[in-house]
């Protein structure tokens, strides 16, 4: 069922084989970033990587005549190429690995498992994608708070948390600014209807009026 279009090695590639690969690539890299566009925040760019990224996959592949050796060690140097326009992201990430792997059997002439694997993989993102399942908790948040280092950290804010927030983990703590401060970055869950900035006021009183950062989970921005 799943058999390549492609003759004996010692045959060659004819011209239409080839085109037919190339189109299908290609054809199935723009469905790809249709879906990714459909899914997620990004740039046009980012787009025309995805969908020609199948069809330069593909031609590697065919340049190594489909052997699978080396097409592991091809894919693991893909693999290593960061793309700097834009911010990363797991989706992103995703997406180029998609790509790749489509590249990877159309260059080797499985067309229609191409097609096949395509379809279920866009039926499973787009599940995901527009269901609860596995939707983070969306009042999870990172605190970070920069104390002055006559502060008590462990029970000055205790009262705090336990207004705004159903759970509160100090997670880290570090001094900074010769040991004259400390930060503190503790892992919370924000009870439901608390007002973001009610609770930041509440804690730049208790701090001194010191850096504070309420940021998402996934952000690795810093005070």
């Amino acid at each position: 069922m799943f058999d390549t279009i492609f003759t004996t090695p010692s045959e060659g590639l004819s011209i239409t084989t080839g085109l037919i690969c190339a189109g299908v690539a290609l054809l199935l890299g723009v469905v790809i970033a249709i879906v990714h566009m459909k899914t997620s925040e990004t740039t046009k760019g980012f787009l025309i990587t995805l969908a020609t990224l199948p069809v330069l996959v593909m031609a590697v592949m065919i340049m190594i005549n489909g052997n699978l050796g080396t097409s592991i060690a091809i894919l693991g140097a893909f693999s290593l190429i960061r793309f700097r326009s834009i911010e990363g992201n797991a989706k992103d990430l995703l997406s180029i690995f998609f790509a790749m792997a489509i590249g990877l059997a159309c260059g080797m002439g499985h067309l229609l498992f191409a097609a096949i694997t395509t379809l279920i993989s866009i039926i499973i993102i787009l599940f995901f994608s527009y269901t609860p399942i596995l939707e983070p908790n969306k009042n999870r948040r990172i605190l970070k708070i920069v104390i002055p280092e006559d502060l008590d950290y462990e029970d000055v804010f205790s009262d705090i948390f336990h207004k705004y927030t159903t759970k509160a983990a100090l997670v880290r703590m570090k001094t900074i600014n010769m040991g004259s401060l400390y930060k503190l970055t503790y892992d919370i869950h924000l009870k439901k209807g608390v007002k973001a900035k009610e609770f930041l006021d509440e804690i730049r009183v208790r701090n001194c009026n010191l850096k504070v950062l309420l940021s998402e989970p996934y952000l690795e921005e810093d005070i």
